[in-house]
């Protein structure tokens, strides 16, 4: 066999690696994930716990007129997800509703 001398990477792009190593669970985490084509994701990570997320998610869902569910994650616990593009929507409604504050919330994403 011929050796080419390229590397490949081991692991791929994890878009939650910020949060597993801040290790402080203050911040509120905003991100858009690419699905394929034009489609793609919303997902809203680090509410408190007490919150009612199926209450956020149906006030979200109603406002911005898009879908959405609650996914249930071993490391990272409930994360929201809506369709489509929503990151200033949803920030903006986070603090609107003021479930956070303004520096509580890091949006990420293209």
């Amino acid at each position: 066999m011929v050796e080419l001398g390229i590397q490949i990477p081991v692991s791929t792009f994890d878009p939650f690696a910020e949060a597993k190593e801040s290790g402080v669970k203050e911040y509120v985490h905003i991100r858009i994930q690419q699905r394929n084509g034009k489609k793609s994701l919303t997902t809203v990570q680090g509410l408190k716990k007490e919150f009612s997320y199926e209450k956020i998610l149906k006030d979200l869902k109603k406002e911005f007129c898009c879908n959405g569910n609650v996914v249930h994650d071993k490391d990272l616990g409930k994360i929201i997800q809506l369709q489509g593009d929503q990151r200033k929507n949803a920030s903006h409604f986070l603090l609107q509703a003021r479930l956070v504050r303004k520096d509580q919330i890091k949006i990420h994403g293209f």
